[in-house]
């Protein structure tokens, strides 16, 4: 006779996703309500944490993410119980969830913050590997011990950041843009990056913030089919730290971009044999642009748009993400955004009633400030998983909130090839046509400048480089004070812009 199912739990408030959205929301909906159990739900046994904690100005903010036994969250909130689950329905209707492990999760609220998945240029092919959570990072540096070489496909902060960090292997990275890293910078930042892509890399490494904490009983369980299709949640800002990105060669870097492409077809070895194709050897220089066929035997081919076969070891698919709906979609009638992610409102609330949504997993569907906009990145996750509780709590009691300053201005501040990176606003003059005008200033190798401006007011800027002109620049943007009368002056080295603002 089969065991009966568990019975089930009532849990007020019930979060899914233990990466920054999720973790974030319950910490914050355990401090709003002390008496109450705060259930968070998660098919991985680590948890991701906000540690150091920065408010670097008004709307910017930097922290380190930090992989942690869910016992250590537990610890710190005696109010919040995790349940390492993965979720296998949800019956809005009935208010409750069912998680892979038979138990049944009644809900008065729910916030779903079950990030995103890897968009993959070719499901179930064994060289075709994704980079989204620690497992698939670590996967990748073992192979990336045996490998010659490796073709990246994608152009955003994962392929960014591997393609810098990779040594001792050759790297073919094919971009369908004009330059790299177009979702954060125009030409001009791209050319000013890249030639510090080529230059030789310094030895000396920063040491890695984050703690890789494994559970070894428990890795094995990864492969039993009730985890089959659970991922683990995003990547921290500094997830390549402390991986050993080394292949089997003795250079440092051996980078060819292969831009205005994409990816036509993947050959496996066998295959590529019998189409009687040629594949192309790695290029000698920058610039000689001299084709010559590969002698080379690889275990797979690519095949390009611009008609170039380049054969490799493996391919790495860093073409962005996908919301990770799939669980609750079965019986729920939700509104989804264009980007396929749950549509929400102001207040961080789904179609569906007492159903919040938080990270990667949303799409933002309120009327923005006209110098915010949802990007898919750990800094929101945050956010809105700290805005999401906070909604959740005022509605319980019944409150009116208004919606948190984070969403006025975008600001994000990262790290690419070693320089400091800080974006805001519409940094790439997204979606304001034609009548805006870009100021420049640009130091090779030490700083990039960009403002973005339109009818005399800063509505966005890039800077590269410790510039230290993050703080005015976001209260400019914010103030949308007329600078028409300061011209070029803006960008002046010897004037120190702060003092005019003060």
């Amino acid at each position: 006779m089969a065991a009966a199912p568990p019975a089930p739990t009532t849990g007020t408030l019930v979060v899914v996703g233990g990466g920054i959205a999720g973790v974030t929301c319950a910490e914050q909906l355990a401090l709003h309500f002390p008496s109450e159990d705060v259930l968070l739900i998660t098919a991985s046994p680590v948890i991701k944490a906000v540690t150091n904690f920065k408010q670097v100005s008004k709307v910017l903010e930097e922290f380190d993410v930090e992989e942690q036994p869910s016992t250590m969250l537990e610890k710190r909130f005696p109010n919040i119980k995790v349940i390492e689950s993965g979720v296998k329905q949800l019956k809005s209707e009935e208010h409750c969830i069912l998680t892979e492990d038979g138990s049944e999760h009644v809900y008065k609220k729910l916030c779903l913050c079950a990030g995103a998945k890897p968009r993959l240029i070719c499901e179930g092919n064994p060289y075709v590997l994704g980079i989204r959570d620690t497992d698939s990072a670590q996967e990748f540096q073992k192979q990336l011990t045996k490998a010659k070489r490796i073709m990246i496909i994608g152009n955003g902060g994962i392929a960014l950041e591997l393609v810098y960090e990779i040594e001792g292997c050759e790297v073919i990275w094919a971009i369908k843009d004009k330059a790299i890293g177009n979702t954060f910078f125009d030409a001009g930042a791209a050319e000013f990056l890249t030639s510090k892509l080529i230059a030789e890399k310094p030895e000396a490494k920063i040491a890695h913030k984050r703690t890789r904490y494994t559970i070894e009983g428990r890795k094995k369980e990864a492969g039993t089919k009730a985890n089959a299709g659970n991922i683990g949640s995003a990547l921290g800002p500094d997830w390549h730290e402390g991986l050993n990105l080394k292949g089997t060669k003795e250079f440092s870097r051996k980078i060819h971009i292969e831009t205005r492409c994409e990816v036509k077809k993947i050959y496996l070895q066998k295959e590529f044999k019998i189409s009687k194709k040629k594949s192309l050897a790695f290029p000698r220089d920058h610039h000689n642009q001299t084709l010559t066929t590969d002698k080379e035997i690889w275990p797979v081919y690519v095949e390009l748009t611009n008609d170039k076969i380049y054969g490799c070891d493996f391919i790495i698919s860093a073409t962005g993400v996908i919301p990770n709906i799939e669980p609750f979609l079965c019986g729920n009638n939700f509104d989804l955004g264009e980007d396929g992610g749950l549509k929400v409102d102001d207040h961080m609330q789904t179609s569906l009633p007492d159903i919040y949504a938080a990270g990667d997993i949303c799409t933002a569907a309120w009327q923005p400030s006209p110098v915010w906009q949802q990007m898919r990145l750990w800094t929101q996750a945050r956010q809105m998983g700290w805005y999401a509780a906070k909604c959740m709590a005022a509605a319980s009691g019944g409150d009116s909130i208004d919606m948190d300053f984070s969403f006025e201005l975008f600001a994000h501040v990262t790290k690419f090839f070693n320089y400091k990176v800080v974006l805001l606003g519409k940094y790439n003059a997204q979606s304001l046509g034609s009548d805006h005008e870009l100021m420049l200033r640009c130091t090779k190798g030490q700083e990039y400048v960009k403002v973005v401006m339109q009818n005399g007011r800063m509505m966005g800027a890039v800077l590269i480089g410790e510039t230290d002109l993050e703080e005015t620049f976001e209260n400019l943007i914010l103030n949308q004070m007329d600078l028409s009368s300061y011209g070029e002056d803006l960008l002046d080295p010897y004037i120190d812009i702060e003092d005019y603002f003060d």
